[in-house]
């Protein structure tokens, strides 16, 4: 049969022509499978990367939007700083004014320590030169010197005070407590004037200044005793007490 197959394709032509037109358009359809495999194939592929595509851009939008609220976290916090900066720099500026405002209470402070201690120097000099009469005058006469020299002379306001201590706080027994009162802006100097003084002259004195802080509620700037002569036990006392005592009159 191969032989007579042979041989037709070699005699006869259209044999030969119908043969080879067989051949090809089964070789065309093999191909013809082969490209539409292919492109079925493509088209998965084409779909597959199309859908990677649209998940990429909804990462990337994705990434987007978080790289914005970043940016504008980001912008917050600046603004956030800059505000702590400026508060911190009103902070800064207001403890500069309170230091300045300290520093000039201290030096006006000094000023008028130094005006009390010139003032008082002053009252000691004058207060020795009333003393040069005290063997001729009483206390009371004294004491109204004393008054008119603190008014005129320091511009103090001098007056008597005096309250009933109905409780003993100062005698240990009610009675009726006064005190010399020297009064100059905020300062309040209470002064005893004796012609002498002992201990329990001392101990009284401050009691009264107890009373009187109470009663008034507020604190006397100085304690004073004026007298020609206080004793020594008096006059250590008086230190531990923080009582000034003027005995040179």
């Amino acid at each position: 049969m191969k032989r007579e197959f042979l041989d037709l394709l070699d005699r006869d032509v259209e044999f030969r022509y119908a043969v080879a037109g067989y051949l090809g358009l089964s070789e065309a359809l093999k191909r013809l499978d082969a490209l539409a495999e292919e492109q079925v194939k493509l088209r998965e592929e084409q779909t597959r990367l199309a859908e990677e595509q649209v998940r990429l851009r909804e990462e990337q939008t994705k990434i987007w939007e978080e790289i914005k609220a970043i940016r504008e976290e980001q912008t917050k916090i600046w603004k956030e700083i800059e505000a702590l900066r400026e508060g911190q720099a009103r902070i800064w500026e207001e403890i500069a004014r309170v230091w300045k405002e300290i520093k000039d209470l201290r030096e006006e402070q000094i000023k008028l320590r130094e005006d009390m201690r010139e003032g008082f120097e002053s009252m000691r000099r004058h207060i020795d030169a009333l003393g040069a009469r005290w063997g001729i005058i009483s206390e009371s006469a004294f004491r109204e010197g004393l008054r008119g020299l603190l008014e005129k002379e320091f511009r103090f306001k001098i007056e008597k005070w005096v309250r009933y201590d109905s409780e003993g706080f100062v005698y240990g027994y009610p009675s009726h407590v006064d005190i010399d009162v020297a009064m100059r802006d905020e300062k309040v100097v209470l002064i005893e004037v004796k012609s002498h003084v002992d201990k329990e002259d001392v101990y009284n004195f401050r009691r009264k200044s107890e009373f009187y802080r109470i009663a008034e509620g507020r604190e006397p700037t100085r304690l004073i005793i004026v007298t020609p002569y206080a004793d020594e036990e008096a006059q250590e006392i008086a230190k531990q007490l923080g009582i000034e005592v003027f005995t040179k009159v």
